[in-house]
């Protein structure tokens, strides 16, 4: 079983607990995710199962798009729920038409500063270990691009919003800085991801489900395979000649590939004829011939191919 299995992430569990517990179900060997969820977070959590962790590489860097809620008028140390008050202000005259002023304005951010309270590491330990221990480590501020931004409903002091934006953006502390913006102050409340690298909630399943697809031997019913997954990714569909060549690791020429796949984007797919991942290849020639990303030296296993 290699493939992708989307989980819809339940409330108060890490995002590792999610991966051992399907670890777990599955019995697999590997399993891995492309892009961690704050434990009190729900939604997309895109698991790589078995030579699929193989992938990871190519699905973490997509759009994500989150549906959250903010609070207006309280400020946290971690910029969400679980962190302490660190200032309120209880009256707030901020009106919807500002609200929305300044949310647009945040269409045209492109730095943000990295929260305090943070998986980022320092001298190599998490950010949110040394600021639980009283030392602060401030991150230079990082390249971000928020695609979309908009207000779904306003109920003071609550904002619900719908954010688009690159990975390694912090939601919550979109959130701060809008409260900043708004100078009252805000935090995150909820958080729903409803798409990551473009796979979409309409595809995510809970853990109970997932126990009882493999219950009733049922479980290919909800694993894209490895071709299916790296959606968007140029194919190349290779003959017995062409994939036991690449198998045994032997250079592919720009003559063995279809001209169409070499200038969209910088991956190539390779597959067989039975809709099989053989590899992942550079989409420019190095010395006349496409640089290996990965190679499976043996199909991945028969799973029938859901619609993309």
């Amino acid at each position: 079983m290699n493939g992708i299995i989307v989980l819809d992430k339940p409330p108060d569990m890490t995002s590792a607990q999610v991966v051992a517990q399907v670890k777990r179900i599955t019995k697999a060997k590997k399993v891995g995710h492309t892009g961690t969820l704050d434990p009190f977070a729900t939604g997309v959590l895109v698991c790589c199962v078995n030579k699929a962790t193989r992938l990871a590489r190519f699905l973490m860097y997509g759009q994500k798009r989150y549906i959250g809620t903010m609070r207006l008028g309280i400020r946290t140390d971690t910029q969400d729920l679980t962190g302490q008050v660190v200032s309120t202000k209880p009256e707030l005259t901020v009106t919807d038409r500002k609200v929305h002023r300044v949310f647009r304005g945040f269409l045209d951010v492109e730095y943000q500063n990295p929260p305090v309270y943070s998986a980022l590491k320092h001298q190599g330990v998490p950010l949110y270990r040394l600021a639980r221990c009283g030392t602060v480590v401030q991150k230079p501020p990082r390249r971000i691009h928020i695609y979309g931004l908009r207000v779904l409903d306003i109920s003071l002091p609550g904002v619900r919003f719908e954010v688009c934006c690159s990975a390694g953006t912090y939601v919550r502390t979109i959130c701060s800085d809008i409260g900043d913006a708004l100078e009252c102050g805000a935090h995150l409340t909820e958080l729903r991801r409803t798409e990551n690298s473009g796979f979409s909630l309409d595809e995510a399943i809970s853990l109970s489900a997932l126990e009882g697809l493999v219950a009733t031997g049922e479980i290919s019913n909800c694993v894209i395979p490895m071709s299916v997954a790296l959606r968007g990714m140029p194919c190349v569909s290779a003959n017995e000649e062409l994939v036991q060549k690449i198998q045994h690791g032997h250079g592919v020429t720009r003559e063995e590939v279809a001209a169409e796949v070499q200038e969209n984007g910088p991956w190539i797919k390779v597959t067989d004829s039975q809709g099989n991942l053989v590899a992942v290849m550079g989409s420019a020639t190095r010395n006349g011939v496409y640089p290996y990303a990965c190679v499976f030296p043996s199909c991945e296993s028969k799973i029938v191919n859901r619609e993309q």
